[in-house]
């Protein structure tokens, strides 16, 4: 009996690692996207097929410019409310679904769906090449056997979904400057600007899995207001097996005129001067190694979220035009029906986090989360958590312009990257892996 029952767990176990066959790998850039998903529309007409995104700047884009709007002509097909929300319970993260119950002046815009999501084609080879030799290695907590694009576009479990939007393209570096700030029950918030520098390793072109060594990005910022904290600042070197060895952090704190080495800087290690909203590992929707959760995919859903969100992406806009009490400024954002890959995560017994379940929302043309909905640790729902995308044209790239996480029990919100009065992000800055170790956060702080 025991034999019978180890076979049988060693077969599940070999079935969950088995790579895709030549004959599914074939499918991307077929009837798949290059990176996944169904290059179809849907059957009502209400998603269209995908013809290659936004892979080329419009006629009336200039570098440097805040993207202009490609869909500013579109009209809203119809308003959500809390007058309304019951017709459309469907297709609406219950965080969001909430949101607009516990605010009767809230709506969600919805426009036409535009699938504008678009990467270069080195990404989409490397994609497809990953198919068939991408794998799951520490039990499930890193990736190996690639170096470029998504690990698993066809994926098989949760964890091989949430390991797409971590690996995902989001350019080969960047710098740029985005505001944060914790808007309270009462609507007051304080701006907190930073500087930020951003080195991909993984997926830039030329390198290899051995090139990598065991490293994604690099990550640095630099506090520019208020003044009271302006030249702190925090480098990261964010690893791809974080299990193998844990992501190095280190601050220069202009008080003590030093840099230290954080002992951790992960999971539910809250975000500095988020007022105690925001966890580390809510940074892109979701960072870091997956070994606390068990992960579930759920299948795939058409859901009406976030999407093209470049209304709240244009130049001079007023911050408080955007932060809002209790919410976001509706009349900015657009939301849009799109198929999702759903995944589930559940807190693992013997570990905490203010988040005991959190269930993702992945974007099949892109692989970025686009909502969460975050349960507490007495499985009450508490918050949700939302990404703001636009295809950022000129690399391609199709990302987050804006992130916000709203806390229901409090009646605040956090949000993060707030660009409209900015410099916009330059793609090209000329970076190398040098300028994010300590002696050059020691420099720059001096």
């Amino acid at each position: 009996m025991l034999r019978t029952l180890s076979i049988l767990l060693l077969a599940v176990a070999l079935q969950a690692q088995a790579k895709i066959d030549p004959i599914q790998a074939a499918r991307l850039g077929q009837d798949l996207t290059p990176l996944g998903g169904e290059r179809a529309g849907n059957a009502a007409g209400t998603i269209p097929a995908w013809n290659g995104g936004l892979a080329k700047p419009p006629a009336n884009y200039q570098p440097g410019m805040h993207h202009p709007d490609p869909y500013a002509a579109d009209m809203p097909l119809y308003r959500i409310d809390s007058q309304n929300l019951a017709q459309y319970r469907a297709q609406l993260p219950a965080g969001l679904q909430r949101l607009l119950e516990k605010n009767p002046d809230y709506f969600m815009r919805v426009f036409p769906t535009r699938r504008s999501a678009a990467a270069p084609q080195r990404i989409y080879d490397a994609t497809r090449f990953n198919a068939q030799n991408a794998e799951l290695i520490s039990g499930g907590n890193g990736v190996a056997g690639v170096a470029a694009g998504v690990p698993f576009p066809l994926p098989q479990s949760g964890q091989e979904a949430i390991w797409n939007h971590i690996m995902r393209y989001r350019g080969d570096q960047i710098s740029f400057v985005t505001n944060q700030a914790a808007v309270l029950s009462n609507g007051a918030y304080n701006l907190l600007k930073l500087e930020r520098d951003v080195y991909f390793l993984y997926g830039r072109e030329g390198v290899s899995p051995q090139d990598l060594d065991n490293t994604l990005f690099y990550y640095k910022y630099k506090v520019v207001a208020p003044a009271k904290l302006a030249g702190s600042a925090l480098v990261v070197q964010e690893t791809l097996d974080q299990i193998l060895a844990i992501r190095k952090a280190w601050r220069f704190n202009r008080g003590e005129r030093r840099v230290r080495r954080l002992p951790m800087l992960a999971y539910d290690t809250l975000q500095p001067d988020s007022n105690g909203m925001a966890t580390a590992d809510q940074v892109d929707a979701y960072n870091g190694a997956p070994d606390r959760y068990d992960w579930q995919l759920l299948g795939k859903q058409e859901m009406l979220v976030p999407y093209n969100s470049y209304a709240v992406h244009q130049k001079d806009i007023p911050y408080d035009s955007i932060l809002k009490r209790n919410t976001l400024n509706p009349e900015l954002l657009r939301y849009e029906l799109h198929r999702v890959w759903v995944v589930e995560a559940d807190l693992r017994k013997g570990f905490s986090h203010p988040y005991a379940k959190r269930r993702f929302y992945l974007d099949e043309d892109s692989w970025q989360i686009l909502a969460v909905d975050l349960y507490d640790k007495s499985g009450e729902l508490s918050g949700v958590q939302e990404s703001h995308p636009i295809s950022y044209y000129d690399v391609p790239m199709f990302g987050s312009t804006l992130e916000s996480i709203y806390d229901f029990k409090g009646g605040r919100y956090f949000v993060d990257g707030l660009d409209n009065n900015e410099p916009m992000y330059n793609f090209k800055a000329p970076l190398t892996p040098r300028d994010f170790t300590p002696q050059a956060l020691r420099r720059e702080g001096n």
